[in-house]
C-alpha cells in the first residue's frame, strides 16, 4: 500500500519537546546531570482535597458511566470560585468544560469561522493559539508583542482591512511565554476594540494565579462589557497542578458556549465523572495553598532570573506564568543551536523561542519546574562552562 499523509501534515513536524526529549535521553546515557527547563509540568503536589475527591468518586460503579456533560455540582462550583475570586458574576449557561485549554483551544475555531476568515494571533505566542487556527483553515493575521509596546498588541497598526474582516482574536495574559501582564486599561481597550470591529476575543486564562510582586491576577471577564464579546479559556492546570486530569472551562458569551457545546456533542460524551469531582472540591477551596504556590514560584523565579543575572545572562524578572524568558546571551543569534550547545556543555535544556513565533528568534523561555537548590546547580554548570561571555 503506497500511503501518503494529507498535505496538511506537513505543518505538523516533530514538536520541539520530543526533539530536546530525544536528546536529553542521549545525554543521560552519556552520564550527563540534566536540569530540565523545557516543558511547563509542574512538580508541585496536587491538593490532597482533590485527591481525596477523585478517589472517592471512583468507587462508584455508576461514575464509569458517559457523564454526557457537567455536573450541576460543578457548574455550580464555577460559579463559586468566579465569585470567590474575581468578584465577577458568571451563568451556568454561560460555562462549559473541555479536556484542558490545550484540547479546547484546538477545537473552538471549528464552529466559530469558515475556511479563510481571518483570525488575528499574538507573535510570539503559545503554538496551539496557531494550531487550532490552522485546523479551522483560517487565514492568520500575527500581531506583534514587543518591548516598545510594553508588549501588548497595538490596535492602531492593525490594519483597516484587517480589522473590518478578522473575525476572531486570541489574547493570553499573564502571556506564556513572554511572561508579561496587562494593565486593567488593557482590557477595557480590548473590549472596545472588539465591539468597534464585531471581533469575537478568545482570552486564555491559565496563570491568573501565578503572578508576581504583590500584583493581583484578573479575569478578562471581570471587566464591563467582555462577556458581550468573548469568552475565556480557565484552567485547573496550573493553580491546583492538576495537569494529567485535563480539566479547563470554556466560559464567557452564551451563545458562543452554545455553538460550541453543539459542535462538542458531535465528538465527546463530556468529562469523566471523578475528574469533574475532584474540580469541584478544588474550586470551592481556599486560597491558601494556591497563594503559598505562588510564593514557592516567586522564589524560583528570583533564584533563576536573579542567578542567571549575576553570571551575566540578562533574563529579566518574569511578571507571571511558571516560565521566565529572556534574550540570549552575548555573542549568540539562533535559538534552537543556542538551546542545543546549552544542553551539551551544561545539561541545562530550556526552549528555544523562535518556537513562539518569527518574535520569538532571539530569545529562550525556562519553566520554574526545579526548586532553588537545583536552580543554583544549573546556574553553576553553565558558569563553569564558560558558554557565557563577557
Amino acid at each position: 500500500m503506497n500511503f501518503k499523509p494529507a498535505e496538511k501534515m506537513k505543518n505538523f513536524e516533530a514538536g520541539i519537546f520530543q526533539i530536546l526529549d530525544k536528546k536529553k535521553k542521549e545525554l543521560e546515557k552519556q552520564g550527563k546531570k540534566i536540569y530540565n527547563f523545557s516543558v511547563g509540568t509542574p512538580d508541585f503536589e496536587t491538593p490532597e482535597c482533590v485527591m481525596k475527591a477523585v478517589s472517592e468518586a471512583c468507587l462508584h460503579p455508576e461514575n464509569y458511566h458517559y457523564s454526557l456533560g457537567e455536573t450541576e455540582e460543578l457548574l455550580e462550583a464555577v460559579v463559586h470560585r468566579y465569585k470567590k475570586r474575581y468578584q465577577t458574576d458568571i451563568a451556568k449557561n454561560e460555562i462549559m468544560s473541555v479536556y484542558g485549554s490545550q484540547e479546547g483551544m484546538a477545537h473552538i475555531f471549528l464552529p466559530l469561522i469558515n475556511p479563510g476568515d481571518i483570525v488575528l494571533l499574538p507573535n510570539p505566542g503559545y503554538p496551539i493559539f496557531s494550531t487550532g487556527a490552522f485546523i479551522a483553515q483560517s487565514n492568520q493575521w500575527f500581531y506583534p508583542l514587543t518591548e516598545e509596546n510594553n508588549y501588548l498588541p497595538d490596535f492602531d497598526a492593525i490594519p483597516q482591512d484587517v480589522k473590518e474582516a478578522a473575525k476572531i482574536m486570541v489574547v493570553s495574559y499573564p502571556a506564556n511565554p513572554i511572561c508579561k501582564t496587562a494593565p486593567d486599561e488593557f482590557y477595557e481597550k480590548l473590549i472596545a476594540f472588539a465591539k468597534e470591529n464585531n471581533i469575537l476575543i478568545i482570552h486564555d486564562n491559565a496563570y491568573s494565579d501565578i503572578i508576581y510582586d504583590g500584583k493581583e491576577g484578573k479575569s478578562f471577564l471581570s471587566f464591563p462589557g467582555a462577556k458581550e464579546v468573548g469568552v475565556e479559556f480557565y484552567s485547573l492546570s496550573k493553580s491546583y497542578n492538576y495537569t494529567g486530569a485535563r480539566m479547563s472551562f470554556v466560559i464567557g458569551n452564551a451563545k458562543v458556549i452554545e455553538v460550541f457545546k453543539r459542535f462538542r456533542s458531535q465528538i465527546d460524551y463530556g468529562i469523566f465523572l471523578p475528574v469533574q469531582a475532584g474540580a469541584v472540591a478544588a474550586l470551592y477551596s481556599d486560597d491558601t495553598a494556591v497563594k503559598e504556590q505562588c510564593a514557592a514560584y516567586q522564589e524560583r523565579r528570583d533564584a533563576l532570573c536573579g542567578g542567571l543575572r549575576e553570571i551575566g545572562w540578562n533574563i529579566p524578572d518574569s511578571e507571571g506564568t511558571m516560565f521566565a524568558w529572556g534574550p540570549l546571551p552575548k555573542g549568540y543569534a539562533n535559538s534552537n543551536e543556542f538551546v542545543m550547545e546549552l544542553m551539551e556543555k551544561t545539561g541545562v535544556i530550556c526552549t528555544p523561542g523562535s518556537s513562539f513565533g518569527s518574535l520569538g528568534e532571539g530569545y529562550v523561555r525556562l519553566a520554574l519546574v526545579l526548586p532553588p537548590s537545583e536552580i543554583k546547580k544549573a546556574i553553576d554548570s553553565i558558569k563553569e562552562s564558560g558558554i557565557i561571555k563577557e
